[in-house]
């Protein structure tokens, strides 16, 4: 009898167990249906969560967009700032899905070297209101997600997640209190946190606006309160002054507006004003000349001194001095040799001429820059990469301006003066036929030949305006042509410089022939770039090319009568077979281990990098191209000065080379993910610095040597 009752006893227990297993799968599953897998990188994970298991029958359903980063990594609110970027979710894909709206929790204030974001750290849930096309029917979402994060280093990321919510009973998730938390932190009218804007108005003076602000606190005394303005394209409002009064209850906000040339008028501009103190957060609209409260109500004494500036500003005067910098950088010396031909000719003119032959180089350099700010906003739009002399990428552009410097030199020796190179001539500015259309020429020619250079600055304006929209992209490479025709313009408005040349002599025709010499070097400089590009076999059929172009163009006074006419025709022919070689003749690149960088140097692999440093290694990061003469510049005279080579042989320092050459999406994500756009591009890597140490584009042995040793943890 005991017997029978004991396996009684088992038997029951048995089915007890077998329904606790039951009931804990089905809870397992149901917290599956409650979130997708992370989507994990070296820095942040992502995944959708859902409140519910299940749809059920309501109109609309929570869902959020959980964020884990690592310490000191951050991304960004809806409205990033001075920098970065959003955010963003693509529900293409997606099955009964009628509308998602995103909310977004309170933002934290990020001030780096005077330039201000907004985002998040450690962890974040964007809540979504999802609502069905049919209610109580399942529900997938597909969601494609893109972010920035950040920490001295920007890395653009994306995921692709897909959370599946069927039909059934809306029972909650392990995620829904999670959700209900981050609810609770998306600004509203400000009751719940007890927080109210008393007052929004108007102050300060024409040449420095300021925005106050005086917000309540019913609940709770202020700890650390911000207010973050949002407003229309070309108003800037810095980080305030606070000041709290009241014992907590009451704080007072001074906030510096900056006004950029052509922004709205500040009185009718319409503000969204974000108050955040920790989690709490209010959301209000306000029109900036209409405001909130009692204008009249004296303010306290603010605590700190309000410093009025505009990051935009900054970044124009920056762009600026790069453009002027780029003049004598040793990527121009053609360009300079172009000036020089300039004021030759305009020796013993009057002044009006010259100033309006040098005023019209300074617009060809600017429409010059206009049209390279036109290009890349049209890449960036299509989603190609862009970058600050990727058009030397470029095969069939590389071969053009070679074919225009060698025609340019043969001119400048004197070996032809027939109606269509002479044309060409007048359209460079070159010669004694140059033309104001000629000298216009001159200055889009100077530029393109400048931009392989990537001066002091200009690689930090690049990248400002690419980092930002179309107007900004604009404005930035105008700054930097402003710069650059800076030399043109001090002739347009002093021209007497032009007349202190020596007068006329035999010694132009000896400039004239050094001069053929250098453009004649720049065109054999551009043909090593094209080998890199299309191989060597295509470059000596295109080298056999242009030296039966130059010998049509010396024969022809040699020629007889009749066959001089078939000269220019020949001349033609050949030059368009140039371009139709890189297609007709296969690249020997393309043959294994061709692309491995020479000596001690290592292939770029960016995977490896965080693997190297965690073994406590030092990794040093080159960027570069054959086309790119500051970075050859940098290696013969710096990475191969006898100081900085023994350092990267050492036995536990590893140096990759990553050549762009030739357009590479991986090179130009890593340039991007660093926020430069352009090269040269060195960074360290190592155990005292695992994010990396960016270095100056001209490089100093010392600079290499520190940045090395810090990265070594020394």
């Amino acid at each position: 009898m005991s017997q029978h009752l004991t396996k009684a006893a088992w038997g029951r227990w048995a089915g007890a167990a077998a329904a606790l297993v039951l009931l804990a799968s089905g809870a397992a599953h149901a917290a599956d249906l409650g979130a997708t897998e992370w989507v994990r990188a070296d820095e942040s994970a992502v995944r959708l969560i859902s409140a519910t298991a299940a749809v059920g029958t309501a109109a609309d359903l929570r869902i959020g967009l959980e964020f884990t980063l690592q310490p000191h990594w951050k991304t960004y609110w809806r409205s990033p700032g001075d920098a970065g970027f959003p955010v963003t979710v693509d529900w293409a894909g997606s099955r009964n899905l009628a509308a998602a709206a995103m909310a977004w929790p309170v933002p934290h204030r990020f001030s780096v070297y005077g330039l201000e974001t907004f985002g998040y750290e450690n962890q974040v849930v964007f809540p979504i209101a999802v609502r069905p096309q049919t209610p109580g029917q399942p529900v997938v979402l597909s969601a494609k997600v893109n972010y920035l994060a950040c920490s001295e280093i920007c890395i653009p990321r994306d995921a692709q997640l897909q959370l599946e919510l069927p039909a059934g009973p809306a029972a909650p998730t392990d995620q829904a209190q999670l959700i209900n938390r981050f609810i609770a932190q998306v600004p509203g009218d400000g009751a719940r946190q007890g927080l109210s804007l008393d007052r929004v108005a108007l102050a300060g003076t024409a040449e420095h606006p300021l925005l106050d602000v005086v917000a309540s606190s019913a609940i709770a005394p202020f700890e650390k309160p911000d207010v973050i303005v949002e407003a229309p394209t070309g108003l800037y409002f810095s980080a305030p002054a606070v000041n709290i009064s009241d014992g907590g209850m009451r704080a007072t906000f001074q906030v510096p507006i900056t006004l950029d040339t052509g922004a709205p008028p500040l009185k009718d501009a319409a503000l969204t004003l974000t108050l955040a103190d920790g989690v709490r957060g209010l959301e209000q609209k306000v029109v900036a000349g209409v405001g909130i409260g009692d204008a009249t109500q004296p303010l306290p004494a603010m605590s700190s001194p309000v410093a009025p500036g505009s990051p935009f500003l900054a970044m124009l005067l920056i762009a600026v001095l790069g453009g002027l910098i780029l003049n004598v950088m040793p990527c121009v010396l053609p360009v300079l040799s172009l000036k020089l031909l300039g004021l030759i000719g305009h020796d013993g003119e009057n002044q009006r001429h010259v100033r309006l032959g040098f005023l019209a180089s300074a617009a060809g350099i600017l429409v010059a820059f206009a049209g390279l700010a036109a290009v890349l906003v049209a890449l960036k739009g299509m989603g190609s990469a862009v970058g600050w002399g990727i058009q030397f990428q470029q095969p069939w552009f590389l071969i053009a301006m070679m074919l225009l410097l060698t025609l340019f030199a043969a001119n400048l020796w004197g070996w032809f003066e027939i109606p269509v190179p002479a044309f060409i001539g007048r359209l460079a500015g070159i010669g004694s036929h140059a033309t104001l259309a000629g000298q216009f020429g001159t200055g889009v020619f100077a530029t393109l030949l400048a931009t392989p250079c990537s001066a002091p600055f200009v690689g930090t304006a690049v990248a400002f305006a690419l980092a930002r929209g179309p107007l900004e992209i604009f404005a930035i490479f105008l700054a930097l042509g402003v710069g650059f025709a800076a030399p043109y313009l001090l002739v347009a408005v002093l021209p007497a410089i032009a007349q202190l040349l020596p007068r006329p002599g035999r010694w132009m025709i000896v400039l004239r022939r050094i001069l053929g010499l250098l453009l004649a070097g720049t065109a054999v400089w551009l043909l090593t770039i094209l080998a890199g590009n299309v191989g060597h076999t295509a470059v000596w059929a295109i080298v056999g090319l242009v030296l039966a172009m130059t010998a049509a163009l010396w024969a022809r006074r040699r020629l007889p009568i009749p066959l001089r006419r078939a000269s220019p025709i020949a001349v033609i022919v050949l030059a368009l077979a140039a371009f139709v070689v890189p297609t007709q003749i296969a690249t020997s690149r393309s043959t294994p281990g061709a692309d491995l960088p020479a000596g001690f140097w290592k292939p770029f692999d960016q995977a490896a990098i965080a693997r190297l440093v965690g073994e406590g290694k030092t990794v040093f990061v080159d960027v570069t191209a054959d086309w790119c003469v500051t970075c050859i510049v940098n290696k013969r005279l710096i990475l191969e000065s006898t100081a900085v080579n023994a350092r990267l042989t050492a036995p536990n320092v590893l140096a990759m080379q990553a050549d762009w050459t030739r357009s590479d999406d991986g090179i130009a994500r890593f340039l991007a993910a660093n926020n430069r756009y352009g090269i040269p591009f060195n960074a360290v890597y190592g155990p005292g610095a695992p994010a990396g140490i960016v270095l100056p584009e001209l490089l100093t042995e010392r600079a290499v040597l520190d940045a090395l040793a810090k990265a070594a943890g020394g």
